[in-house]
């Protein structure tokens, strides 16, 4: 008898990371990247802070799959914690960045917390979890934001062409 997850070991859609731990999202169905620009006061002057100008928040909705569900459920939410009070990119790096990383085909973030983890069970489904995170990205100030941004072109024009 075959189950439903034997064939998920291709490449993860997406992966989280803390600079250790890596936890592969096999099949991320949705991911949501909202910016928020600040606008500028009335009457300011031209000079600029060198401060982001925008908000992002990412939600990315997956399914864990496999025996190793419980596994991976488990190191989300230690990733979770760990992105509150630390991660151990911050100490390799001596904190020029910090944070959670996110890799897809979408995206490079470095620099995330994560808002709100959510784990849903259903006996319909008995061999999943469906996980959904809300990620807030919290860059610090340099153009190393910028240079994932345009990195995360050249990982989407590669895993585009991968086989599956």
């Amino acid at each position: 008898m075959t189950s439903s997850y034997e064939s998920y070991l291709h490449t993860p859609s997406a992966v989280l990371s803390d600079g250790i731990v890596l936890v592969p999202l096999w099949a991320v169905t949705q991911l949501h990247i909202e910016e928020s620009y600040s606008l500028p006061q009335i009457g300011a002057t031209s000079r600029k802070a060198a401060v982001a100008s925008h908000d992002d928040t990412l939600t990315l909705t997956a399914v864990l799959l496999g025996q190793e569900r419980y596994t991976w459920k488990l190191a989300l939410e230690n990733l979770a914690e760990a992105s509150r009070r630390g991660t151990a990119l911050s100490t390799f790096t001596s904190g020029a960045v910090g944070g959670l990383i996110l890799v897809s085909a979408a995206t490079i973030r470095t620099d995330l917390a994560v808002q709100s983890l959510s784990i849903t069970m259903a006996a319909t489904r008995r061999d999943t979890l469906d996980v959904t995170l809300q990620l807030a990205h919290l860059p610090r100030p340099g153009n190393l934001a910028k240079l994932l941004d345009i990195a995360s072109i050249g990982v989407g024009a590669l895993t585009d062409n991968l086989p599956v």
